[in-house]
């Protein structure tokens, strides 16, 4: 018992401390100090166990009352004589409920309802609205709050009473030897309260089944896989809980012309023979419009060109891609007899020319002969 910190010391806080930053500081020790992010660690395992232990005590009232008057020794009598505390064997059902209450319903200290479920919704946009922003209008089925007993889940004139296995607080102590562990009231299901005369619209649940128009503003530059969180147009909890959360999930149409990575943009650009042999200049589409994109002499199929600042805005910066198009050159077809003598003249002229008017097919072709060549030798 002399080895003990003082319960204060261990958490950091005055002898005067309220409720609410006792429980910050605890917190902020349990999971500083919480067995599954520290494995191994013995030292991070004592220290929590003994963050436990103070907590355990100076949450309680009377506990902390005899603790302030006689110390260790106060508690360590008082759990004796009792059975309902012991600091060494703390529970993993109460760092749960202490810790993460607010997350998961649980904890001490009074009733906590339960969040009411998230929901997904999937989106579906066209390239363009999801590049430019918008706002769309989706209609979601859901659980919301009765408008009969306004959520209370009671008849209308009438009020739920506490329960009487809990107490009202919605939470059962079990005791087994050393452990002690915390659990929902299987009478109330953590409500702490029961419902004598139900409300004839819910039947007692305090939430109907409907179907609600929510407005969801979707940001410039989203993409697939791209998530918006509306807090609250979730499902709505039982016994007037906090509602759940509304994941709309974000999947845009291909597009006919763009391909998207990231924030650039690409589409493929068909020239002709002529253009990409003489060079000229065509009219490309952008998301500002059309522009101008220059093609030089002797361009060769698969060319990329980089309009900058033409692609797409990040949804997460200022930054904006650029549009990239790759010129593909494309064979004619549907010749008449007139223009295929005139490629025949054409060919038998670049023939002539030996090597000069056909670099890349030469250079080819010199390598499938050393090819041959050493496959022979």
């Amino acid at each position: 018992m002399a080895n003990k910190k003082d319960y204060y010391d261990v958490l950091g806080v005055s002898r005067n401390v309220d409720e609410a930053e006792l429980k910050k500081a605890y917190r902020r020790y349990a999971m500083k100090y919480h067995p599954d992010r520290n494995q191994g660690n013995v030292k991070a395992e004592d220290k929590f166990k003994e963050a436990k232990e103070a907590y355990d005590v100076l949450s309680n009232s009377q506990k902390r009352a005899a603790y302030d008057q006689f110390g260790h020794a106060g508690v360590d009598n008082s759990a004796a004589g009792h059975g309902g505390f012991s600091g060494a064997g703390a529970g993993f059902g109460d760092i749960f409920g202490d810790v993460f209450g607010d997350i998961f319903g649980g904890g001490q200290g009074g009733t906590r309802a339960n969040q009411g479920v998230d929901l997904r919704y999937n989106l579906e946009l066209p390239l363009e609205q999801a590049i430019a922003g918008t706002t769309v209008k989706i209609r979601i089925p859901k659980m919301v709050a009765c408008e009969t007993c306004k959520g209370s889940g009671a008849k209308k004139g009438s009020m739920p009473v506490d329960c009487s296995t809990c107490g009202g607080v919605g939470q059962v102590r079990m005791q087994q030897g050393f452990f002690s562990v915390q659990q929902t009231c299987p009478q109330c299901r953590g409500a702490g309260k029961i419902i004598t005369d139900p409300c004839s619209t819910c039947r007692g649940q305090g939430r109907v089944q409907d179907t609600k128009t929510i407005s969801v503003k979707v940001p410039e530059g989203v993409d697939n896989g791209d998530r918006i969180r509306l807090t609250g147009e979730g499902e709505v909890a039982e016994n007037n809980g906090p509602s759940g959360d509304l994941y709309v999930h974000i999947s845009v149409k291909e597009h006919p012309i763009f391909a998207r990575d990231d924030t650039d943009l690409y589409c493929e650009v068909p020239i002709s023979f002529t253009t990409a042999a003489l060079g000229g200049e065509l009219e490309v589409p952008t998301l500002d419009g059309k522009v101008k994109l220059k093609i030089p002499l002797e361009t060769q199929s698969g060319k990329l060109f980089r309009l900058r600042s033409k692609g797409v805005r990040s949804v997460r910066s200022s930054t904006k891609g650029d549009l990239l198009c790759r010129v593909i050159i494309e064979t004619p077809v549907k010749l008449d007899r007139n223009q295929k003598e005139l490629l025949h003249q054409f060919e038998q002229s670049i023939l002539n020319q030996g090597t000069k008017n056909s670099p890349q097919a030469n250079s080819w072709m010199d390598g499938v002969k050393r090819f041959f060549d050493s496959m022979a030798g």
